[in-house]
């Protein structure tokens, strides 16, 4: 899909998001994307990169679409702003899974859902260690916070707070990871627009330098086994509590750029505990809502 092509001037800033981002990630992975791009039946379309077997990640991809139509009446009720079935939705969406268990897993979505007179924008990032480096989860919460701070000093509170609410196995009792930034139903009336592009032009320095530190760190079999055991959880909650998931799923979106999130090799061991005292099983102390920001200062 070209960018001149477009509709509006959200979607043309959300694909030169994805050409930005995937053209740093060709670089680290030292391989290049499978390219999709996909027509959906009802209007619109989109353009998916999948990543895998690179020096970087196992599997990744990097999504844009742009789609149009009507919502069922049933999946109408449960929008609640605006009005009638006509909808308009634009964003990117990326999930990155990197071979090595030290370089944490990465999922980002910036979107703009227009219904009837209504529109507004929802997004965010977050992180998922498996092995928790705590000047990662620092940085990473650092960066957003500075994209943030020039639309309002409550801004990164409110939408960390959010992401820590959102990233929740409740039948699990844990986070998803360290968490970041969550928001939605930024209404366009409101004037977001410059932060979500704020945000969007975060990731790279957000997530980069913490590949670039890990990315050479050896590791065993068992550490390689422990990432796919603790991916598990991330399929969980994929499945059973995303939004965008189920956005997709709903509206007739594209499956396979739909379930593009979910890893390449994942394991569920039965009532898997690590061993007490080892790297694996400290996992667990960050698993709910923590102060990055003063761990800074």
């Amino acid at each position: 899909m070209k960018i001149d092509q477009l509709q509006t001037p959200q979607a043309r800033f959300f694909k030169s998001l994805q050409e930005e981002i995937t053209t740093a990630l060709d670089v680290v992975n030292k391989k290049s994307f499978l390219q999709d791009d996909w027509l959906r039946d009802g209007g619109g379309g989109g353009d998916t990169r999948v990543y895998t077997d690179g020096d970087l990640l196992e599997k990744g991809g990097v999504n844009f679409s742009e789609v149009f139509g009507q919502f069922s009446p049933e999946f109408a009720k449960q929008i609640p702003h605006g009005e009638g079935l006509d909808f308009y939705a634009t964003g990117v969406s990326l999930v990155l899974h990197p071979k090595n268990p030290f370089v944490p897993t990465v999922h980002a979505n910036f979107r703009y859902l227009k219904r009837g007179s209504a529109a507004w924008f929802g997004g965010g990032a977050d992180l998922t260690p498996y092995y928790v480096f705590e000047e990662d989860a620092v940085h990473f919460h650092s960066t957003f916070a500075t994209a943030l701070n020039p639309f309002g000093v409550d801004k990164y509170p409110k939408f960390k707070k959010q992401c820590d609410e959102y990233f929740y196995l409740p039948h699990r009792g844990e986070t998803r990871g360290v968490g970041g930034i969550f928001f939605d139903y930024q209404m366009e009336s409101d004037g977001p627009f410059e932060m979500v592009q704020s945000c969007g032009r975060a990731f790279l320095k957000a997530y980069l330098p913490i590949v670039e530190k890990r990315i050479q760190t050896t590791f065993t079999d068992a550490q390689k086994e422990f990432q796919e055991l603790r991916r598990g959880r991330y399929v969980e909650f994929n499945l059973l509590y995303d939004r965008g998931t189920l956005f997709g799923l709903k509206t007739n979106g594209r499956v396979e750029s739909i379930l593009m999130s979910l890893p390449q090799k994942v394991r569920w061991g039965y009532d898997y505990k690590p061993r007490a005292g080892t790297p694996e099983a400290q996992l667990t102390n960050y698993l709910k809502p923590i102060d990055w920001l003063s761990l800074n200062s």
